[in-house]
């Protein structure tokens, strides 16, 4: 089994900044990235584009 704490692609939890709890799991290259990520995805409780940013 991978080791989730020290892996170089951690599995991140992406939570919608239109405040309606939804979310998407996805993976991010540490090293590549070392910010917290933000993405525009579809939020489909409010049923538009929103941004998602990379919670902890």
């Amino acid at each position: 089994m991978a080791k989730r704490g020290t892996d170089v692609r951690p599995v991140i939890r992406m939570v919608s900044t239109a405040g309606t709890g939804y979310t998407y799991v996805t993976k991010k290259n540490r090293r590549n990235t070392p910010d917290r990520l933000v993405l525009r995805k579809y939020d489909p409780v409010v049923r538009r584009h929103v941004d998602f940013k990379e919670s902890r």
